[in-house]
């Protein structure tokens, strides 16, 4: 049996002797490549960073992506295009507070292959994916394909 194994940095300094203004910036370092973050600007982090929530929803959005490229291949359909919005929705009325639905709404555009077919594929690779099988958050994907 494999393990696959994924780290991470995070680095933060700073002084926390005052809830509301302490600074929420941090880096966090993926595979050699640093990434300035901050708290959502609603939990007084600053809007103009990405934060872990977004990370998320992204990390969900790019494993769709890439599962749906792998199950194309193998099955021969010829994929030209992919692109797509991502929704995460947190409402702050539950307890613990998480994120409960991610809503993925991705553009394919194939080439020779029916619409059925590639819905299929949608589906299948929404099966195959790691990171929304590895959450209790609700993952609905939305596609609209395209042949040409």
């Amino acid at each position: 049996m494999t393990t696959h194994t994924y780290e991470t940095m995070v680095d933060w300094r700073g002084r926390t002797q005052d809830y509301d203004s302490y600074d929420r910036r941090h880096d966090v370092t993926v595979a050699g490549t640093r990434l300035a973050m901050s708290a959502d600007a609603d939990f007084r982090g600053d809007s103009s960073l990405p934060n872990p929530e977004q990370l998320v929803v992204a990390a969900v959005s790019s494993c769709q992506l890439l599962s749906f490229l792998a199950v194309a291949a193998l099955g021969g359909v010829d994929v030209v295009e992919y692109r797509g919005s991502a929704v995460g929705e947190m409402p702050t009325s539950g307890r613990p507070m998480r994120l409960t639905r991610i809503v993925l709404r991705p553009h394919i555009v194939v080439a020779g292959a029916s619409v059925e077919r590639v819905e299929r594929l949608v589906h299948k690779a929404h099966a195959q994916c790691y990171i929304a099988n590895s959450l209790s958050t609700e993952v609905i994907v939305e596609p609209s394909i395209e042949v040409v």
